[in-house]
């Protein structure tokens, strides 16, 4: 019995070692030399790919094994390429090596110009070597992207200024330059860029890069199967579509929200306020983040307006260094709600030192807008920089919409922190608006300082202007419909009611529509639903849930709310036209109807406040349903990031629900696809949920106000009778 139990002992130990022999054999030849702890090597690692790190490029040609695979990855992206020996390549022919090289010096027969730090260009695949889910004219991002000029023939992938959202719908222009090629006649890859920093660079999508990474390892290594490549982007959605969410997950969302406005440094210290007037040049103003371990502000110095769309190699973002009135006001009412709810007294002391700022102490609401002689009195400017004279010069420009916003996130704050101090300055901001729109309701988009100097506010508030366009006009009209809530002044309501029945009567055929027309339908809600607190009418409620209708029918399941473009003819900002205008001025986020985007900039944010004041004003479930299935997809979306504590607790602009991934045409030329603001998108959100939770609504917030005390000392200042 012995003897046998030894012979089968001796029969297992040669069967482990056969497998053992035939795995190793059999196992991928794989090595990695240039970038010790990649992001490549870390994937490779975690899907239990066997890879062979060499430290330095000798060891790597001369150690790695005949007929292996072999990646020469850019260790010193972007600043220095990566030199590799003549001697080198020939060692590789020699030994029938497979390689993969990034951003080389010297590759022979082969000359490279300077590194290009392209603006527009996107990455474009220009080969069919990726399978059927990567067919040529794909649309890939690789953020911070710098690149060695070549020429190369028949590139797998290119860069190139195309439009569209994952597609080059007009086709590659004439001039592109190769981001990865293949030597004619060997077997070497070579990549201008870096293609390995998928993960920290935040390349999307990520799907597509997953699928880019196992052609390139099958390619490496000829026969062999590698399974499937996983990575966790490292700034992603906080849940994915189908994962059961936590338990008070609404007011965790809240916390992470507004705790955003501190670990981003958004909020100015007082040396950030120094660092932010010693800005000269307005092209300088999007910069790099305010220092994250240094105190962040208290309010006192106001807030800046968010962060840039762009990504940099390392996955960071610049800031834009603007202190705007719209963002102040409504991070004002963001910090008071989440304050509120969760009784943290210096939230709400940062809430109230912000709206301080805004109504009391900067240019914006201060100097020509104090006179009462000057015809911009009660108004509020863009933003508080008075030197500057240029495109985006906002100190003398004075938008009704961002008035608007400012003047509903003060209303809000101050009811939420039962502060009555903003009251006058607020009830004039209304008045100054009130008096420069015309005697129908509507103002037009924007009134500048030398028209209004020149014409007076008179000439405004006599002339019949009509515009039917609620992006620039609505939230004014729900301005009108708050102050006739608190005096009892018949011409607020009038004026409201009149320009949003000739707006219903033009709807849809004659709106216009300024980057897609979901955001004026997203934007029409909010004064229809004060209009029936008001006035509540069948007629009412049918406009209401006609507008409203055609919103939802692009509401997925999943909560998101898809965009759509209108009529061509009347749009402002439509789907980029050519390849030349991609970036050239403000896009929407799809480049069709039917692109799986939402936008949180123009159209979530405001149909989420729209659709909760709709459900308050009506009690009906058709809005409140719809406003929970938002709710949860916005609480699944929030940014999560370990790596970017600055970005954690943030919505982007652009959703791709169908990839739940930050994705979509980027081609916006101030405010794409990865842009945060402070205002529009992170204070509306943040401001909703905490209304959710606190069982108010803004309507009564805004009945709070003790405002309407101040209302027959303003009037005839502000809107004097006829002589």
């Amino acid at each position: 019995m012995c003897k046998h139990r030894f012979h089968y002992s001796i029969l297992l130990l040669l069967l482990f070692f056969t497998v053992f022999v035939q795995t190793i054999a059999a196992a991928p030849q794989l090595g990695i030399c240039g970038q010790e702890d990649s992001d490549l090597e870390k994937v490779l690692t975690a899907c239990e790919i066997p890879v062979t790190y060499y430290q330095n490029i000798q060891d790597a040609f001369e150690k790695a094994p005949e007929n292996s695979g072999l990646l020469v990855l850019a260790g010193g992206y972007p600043e220095q390429t990566t030199p590799i020996p003549d001697s080198s390549y020939r060692i590789a022919a020699n030994k029938g090596l497979r390689l993969y090289i990034e951003y080389p010096a010297n590759v022979p027969g082969y000359t490279f110009e300077e590194p290009i730090v392209p603006q527009w260009e996107r990455a474009v695949l220009s080969s069919e070597i990726f399978g059927e889910t990567l067919q040529p004219l794909r649309i890939l991002a690789i953020h911070g992207c710098r690149y060695l000029p070549v020429k190369a023939e028949s590139p797998w992938i290119v860069s190139a200024r195309v439009a569209g959202y994952d597609t080059a719908v007009y086709g590659l222009p004439d001039t592109v330059s190769p981001l990865l090629f293949q030597i004619p006649g060997q077997n070497t890859l070579i990549a201008t860029t870096q293609l390995s920093r998928f993960q920290t660079g935040r390349y999307a999508p990520v799907e597509a890069w997953q699928t880019i990474w196992q052609t390139l390892l099958k390619w490496l290594c000829p026969g062999e199967t590698f399974p499937d490549l996983v990575w966790t982007s490292a700034v992603r959605p906080s849940y994915s579509g189908q994962e059961p969410l936590p338990m008070n997950i609404e007011k965790t969302a809240i916390r992470r929200g507004s705790e955003w406005y501190i670990n981003s440094r958004m909020l100015l210290s007082e040396a950030d306020d120094k660092a932010y007037r010693a800005i000269a040049n307005p092209n300088q103003r999007v910069r790099e983040v305010p220092p994250l371990d240094t105190p962040p502000g208290d309010g006192r110095f106001g807030v800046l307006e968010g962060f840039a769309s762009n990504i940099a190699h390392d996955g960071s973002q610049l800031v834009r260094w603007w202190r705007r009135g719209d963002c102040n006001g409504e991070s004002a009412m963001a910090l008071a709600a989440a304050g509120t709810l969760a009784g943290d007294r210096s939230m709400q002391t940062w809430a109230a030192n912000v709206c301080d700022y805004i109504l009391s102490q900067s240019l914006i609401s201060q100097g020509d807008r104090m006179n009462p002689t000057n015809d911009a009195y009660g108004l509020l400017g863009w933003n508080d920089v008075p030197k500057y004279h240029g495109d985006m010069d906002g100190y003398g420009v004075y938008y009704g919409d961002d008035n608007a916003r400012v003047l509903l996130g003060s209303i809000a704050t101050s009811g939420l922190l039962e502060i009555d101090r903003w009251d006058k300055r607020i009830l004039m901001g209304v008045l100054g608006n009130f008096r420069t729109a015309g005697p129908l309701g509507f103002r037009g988009g924007r009134i500048d300082t030398a028209p209004l100097n020149e014409n007076g506010w008179r000439y405004y508030y006599e002339k019949e202007t009509i515009n039917y366009w609620p992006h620039y006009e609505a939230y004014l009209w729900a301005c009108y419909l708050w102050a006739y809530q608190i005096t009892d002044f018949e011409p607020f309501l009038e004026k409201a009611r009149t320009a949003i029945r000739m707006t219903m009567e033009a709807y849809p055929d004659n709106w216009s529509w300024t980057n897609g027309i979901q955001q004026e339908r997203a934007r029409m809600l909010l004064p229809l639903a004060w209009l029936i607190r008001i006035e509540d009418t069948e007629e009412h409620r049918t406009w209401l849930k006609h507008v409203a209708d055609d919103l939802l029918v692009s509401q997925d399941e999943c909560g998101a709310i898809r965009e759509q473009l209108g009529d061509a003819d009347k749009g402002s900002y439509g789907a980029v036209p050519s390849n030349e205008a991609y970036g050239t001025t403000e896009t929407p986020l799809i480049q069709t109807n039917g692109d799986p985007a939402c936008d949180l900039l123009y159209t979530t944010n405001f149909a989420f406040i729209g659709l909760h004041e709709a459900y308050e004003a009506t009690q009906d479930s058709y809005y409140g349903d719809a406003e929970d299935r938002l709710a949860e997809f916005l609480c699944r979306i929030q940014v999560r990031s370990e790596s970017h504590p600055e970005l954690d607790g943030a919505w982007f602009r652009a959703c791709d629900f169908r990839r739940w991934e930050y994705w979509a045409s980027n081609a916006d030329a101030g405010w794409g696809a990865w842009s945060v603001e402070t205002g529009w998108t992170q204070g509306w959100i943040v401001s909703v949920l905490g209304m959710r939770q606190l069982r108010t609504s803004l309507w009564e917030l805004g009945a709070r106000s003790q405002a309407g005390e101040h209302f027959e000392e303003l009037y005839p200042i502000m809107i004097p009778a006829d002589n």
